[in-house]
Order: C-alpha cells, then structure tokens, then sequence
C-alpha cells in the first residue's frame, strides 16, 4: 500500500485504507475515499492533490492525500 500522493497523475487506484484521526477519516469518506472506491488522481498542484472520486472532482491537501492509502 501506498500513499495516494505517491500516484501518477492520470492513474486510476482502489482506496485500500483510510488512516488519521476519526474526525478525518469521516471527513474523507464523507468525500467518498472509502475502501474500495476507485479514485483516479488527476494533478498534484503545490501542496494540493486534484482527484476524482465517485464521479465528482475534489481538492485536498497533500498532508490529507498521505492518510489515504491505494
């Protein structure tokens, strides 16, 4: 498993675990990375990471991508 930051833009993954803290693990399921939703990474722009996920495009910080693990 690796983090989702360690993916190639344009790459299509399973979300394999989601880790941190409980209020941030409901934050990012609550945007769809649950355990095995496909997500495909779209960018990495700065500190931020642009991803598809459950048909919707969505932004999140570089230190959120690392708890989620393809």
């Amino acid at each position: 498993m690796l983090p989702l930051t360690m993916m190639s833009a344009g790459e299509r993954v399973a979300v394999k675990k989601v880790n941190g803290k409980p209020e941030v693990r409901q934050f990012l399921e609550n945007l769809g990375f649950v355990p095995g939703s496909n997500v495909c990474l779209v960018a990495k722009n700065g500190g931020n990471v642009i991803v598809n996920v459950k048909e919707s495009r969505v932004a999140i910080s570089s230190g959120m991508a690392n708890k989620i693990l393809v």
